[in-house]
């Protein structure tokens, strides 16, 4: 008999003693945070992914549960040159290696060149692939090139005829200066 694995409850030790895999092919409105930064642009996508569980030694330590996790989606953002949407690749390739509890991997995380986290019986494995790629999000999305050509300008008319018609404050200032000759 096959133990069924839920990627909303998953227990993390089982699921890596078994070697298992899981992926799916969610529409991105499973992910109410990330749906969220989407501003409603595209509903419809998908995020692709992929988890493998196992147990494996790792400096000389047996028994250490690990979970590598995949993720793909296109998610859509606004391009910060010419302000229309740009689907930006996301992509998440990452290992985690599960400890004890939330103590042992705040003490390991220092010296650990791995992610940690803590090994649960009923972990969230969407909460972590959401997690992923809010991280994986560009700080400025853009267009490699733009669709649309964007007006480069300097100077703004409007801008420049509203500084012509006011009057410089300091001008007051020259008529009461007095210049004095060279005694």
């Amino acid at each position: 008999m096959t133990k069924e694995h839920s990627p909303d409850r998953l227990d993390v030790k089982a699921f890596a003693q078994a070697g298992a895999h899981l992926s799916g092919h969610d529409s991105l409105l499973k992910y109410e945070r990330l749906a969220s930064e989407a501003k409603g642009l595209h509903p419809d996508l998908l995020v692709d992914w992929q988890a493998h569980g196992e147990v494996r030694a790792t400096h000389g330590i047996g028994g250490q549960i690990w979970l590598h996790l995949t993720v793909r989606a296109l998610f859509p953002m606004t391009c910060q040159r010419c302000l229309t949407t740009v689907d930006v690749p996301l992509e998440v390739d990452r290992e985690f290696r599960f400890v004890a509890d939330e103590a042992t991997a705040e003490a390991l995380d220092d010296d650990s060149e791995e992610d940690l986290l803590a090994l649960s019986r009923e972990f969230n494995l969407r909460e972590l692939i959401e997690d992923e790629l809010l991280m994986a999000l560009p700080v400025v999305p853009r267009h490699e090139e733009c669709p649309t050509a964007m007006p480069l300008a300097s100077t703004d008319e409007d801008f420049e005829e509203a500084n012509a018609q006011k009057p410089n404050p300091f001008a007051a200032l020259a008529s009461l200066r007095k210049d004095k000759p060279d005694a």
